[in-house]
């Protein structure tokens, strides 16, 4: 046995693949339009209403400073739980539900890809193609989370 068994929801920004384990991912949705926030960091598209409740939603794209890309119908809104704040994440498209072994996962090598590798758990060696595994909770450090409460609470 090579060790335990990680559950992903896998995606797309440009030609990368990254996987996020599947308890942090709430919900997948086609793209709505999103309401921007004045004066709210770059990274940070604007808010949704998500059955009622208001949903602060940032571009990942932005997040990791890769270059800007139109919204088209492959692309998504993820719903994540990212430290206990309930945020929407842009993506390019959402591939798959993947079940790997934490055998196939190797820390990251340095300076890997166009990403901070301090998002990065390690990467999945799958049989034609490797997997980013993001650490979903440094995605927004402590200033970051204030950032986006702040921007959702503009909106109410």
């Amino acid at each position: 046995m090579d060790g335990e068994i990680l559950q992903l929801v896998t995606f797309r920004l440009g030609n990368e693949e990254y996987g996020i384990e599947i308890l942090k991912v709430q919900e997948i949705n086609r793209m709505v339009e999103i309401t921007p926030v004045p004066n709210s960091p770059s990274y940070v598209e604007g808010v949704i209403n998500l059955r009622g409740k208001v949903i602060p939603v940032m571009s990942l794209r932005a997040r990791f400073r890769l270059p800007a890309k139109t919204n088209d119908e492959q692309s998504r809104i993820m719903i994540l739980d990212i430290q206990g704040i309930t945020t929407g994440m842009v993506v390019d498209g959402v591939s798959e539900v993947l079940r790997i072994s934490s055998g196939t996962v190797e820390p990251p090598p340095p300076m890997a890809t166009s990403i901070s590798t301090e998002f990065i758990n390690g990467i999945a060696k799958l049989e034609n193609r490797l997997i980013i595994l993001l650490n979903i909770d440094k995605l927004l450090g402590r200033n970051e989370s204030r950032e986006l409460v702040a921007a959702s609470g503009a909106i109410q």
